[in-house]
């Protein structure tokens, strides 16, 4: 099998990892690739959003099998671009990758399915948004319609707040057309985590599931990012509540899809909120969250290739995935000013001696090779993840090597998995 890996992060260091693994693999390429990917499989300097070259570089490759990473490319129509180009696509088409591209079309799709969510309202005019919002009073949420990297939820304490989220969305558009239109929704309370499945337009399958850190700070303080860390299994999803999640979430959002004649293929992760009335829905992704693939792709025992081949084919009714039962628990290493104002090519130091700490995997996010020296290029820049037969034991793990790594440039939380390692699901800070 030639297979190329869509995306440049850690996620996509991770699934190129695993791929590489197969005996199937012949050749595998990553575009565009890090540092960490060329360690695995071969660069390809193409942007993910360039969804011609992309499959114009398929096609002249012979490629049997792409996997994009990150959202953008499938809402852009990479997977609708491929299947006319005869190449499978291991990714939802475009219409499906609505799901995470309009949180109003999501908000749909529960209400058509009977999905279990928080109450909502869709707004394109800035003044009926925030009438709503005095009538309806705080904690409220206000979520920007469309792609905004993770910056475009604002869960407001007060009305103020979320006034002030309307006017940067709406009026200000700090978010560009993604906070055109805003979908406000009420505000749940519970404990969060990640449940992940591989679906094949009919029929899923359970993919793991995670719990990650959105806050930048310890205590689970500070503005939200992308994700500063994860770990899995998570204790607070239990394995009655991942399949009460699969059961009443997963399977009515792919048969509500299906019937609207827009099969969604690939990994779809839903994000929990874990109320006193059962699991409800926050919001869905078209892929593999970052950076929970980092924790869930080293306790994956089965061959991902074949397993990503069955989505693509419709082969999911009788396919199974075996996992160790080991813990993992990945920290993530960011530029310091992250997810603000960041400085950029600060040197990073070997990593050969974290990547010998038993039990540690080292993921290249955001870093690139200047001059021969490695260097950092965004925001989240390395994912350090530990595995073990507990989740102690990872986090051991993954410190251990997280403490081996010179960057005085980075900073990273001391408490990833703080609330499980207490055993306190629903902690105060």
């Amino acid at each position: 099998m030639r297979v190329l890996v869509v995306g440049a992060g850690g996620r996509e260091h991770a699934l190129c990892w695993a791929l590489a693994a197969s005996p199937l693999l012949t050749t595998l390429w990553c575009a565009p690739g890090n540092p960490g990917t060329a360690q695995v499989a071969r660069n390809v300097p193409i942007g993910v959003q360039d969804v011609a070259a992309l499959v114009t570089f398929a096609r002249e490759n012979a490629v049997d099998l792409v996997v994009p990473g990150p959202e953008a490319p499938l809402v852009a129509g990479l997977a609708d671009a491929l299947g006319l180009a005869g190449i499978a696509c291991c990714g939802p088409s475009a219409a499906a990758a609505r799901l995470e591209g309009s949180k109003s079309f999501a908000k749909s799709v529960c209400d058509a399915a009977g999905i279990p969510t928080a109450r909502w309202e869709r707004f394109s005019d800035a003044t009926a948004a925030r009438d709503f919002v005095r009538r309806r009073g705080a904690p409220i949420v206000v979520k920007a319609d469309g792609l905004a990297a993770g910056k475009g939820v604002v869960v407001a304490a007060s009305v103020a707040e979320a006034e002030a989220a309307i006017a940067d969305f709406m009026q200000a558009h700090t978010l560009g057309e993604a906070g055109e239109t805003v979908v406000i929704e009420e505000c749940l309370f519970g404990e969060e985590a990640s449940l992940f499945a591989l679906c094949d337009g009919t029929h899923a399958i359970p993919f793991g599931a995670a719990q990650d850190h959105k806050r930048a700070g310890e205590g689970d303080t500070g503005p939200n990012t992308g994700g500063m860390g994860a770990y899995s299994p998570p204790p607070a999803l239990t394995p009655a509540l991942q399949q009460a999640g699969m059961d009443r979430i997963i399977r009515p959002a792919l048969a509500e899809l299906a019937r609207q004649g827009t099969p969604f293929r690939g990994i779809l992760y839903a994000g929990l909120i874990l109320t006193a009335d059962g699991p409800k829905l926050i919001e869905f992704n078209a892929r593999l969250g970052d950076p929970e693939a980092q924790c869930l792709l080293p306790r994956l025992h089965s061959d991902l290739l074949p397993a990503l081949l069955a989505a693509c084919d419709g082969e999911l009714r009788d396919f199974d995935l075996r996992w160790k039962p080991d813990a993992t628990l990945a920290v993530v290493m960011a530029a310091r000013g992250y997810p603000g104002t960041y400085a950029r090519h600060t040197p990073i130091g070997d990593l050969r001696a974290a990547e010998a700490v038993p039990g540690a995997l080292v993921f290249h996010a955001g870093t690139e090779m200047r001059d021969g020296q490695l260097v950092s290029s965004g925001g989240r820049v390395l994912t350090v993840c530990g595995s073990g037969p507990d989740l102690a034991a990872a986090h051991d793990a993954a410190y251990r090597a997280v403490a081996a790594i010179h960057w005085p440039d980075g900073f990273w939380r001391r408490d990833i998995g703080w609330r499980a390692l207490a055993g306190d699901r629903n902690p105060k800070p």
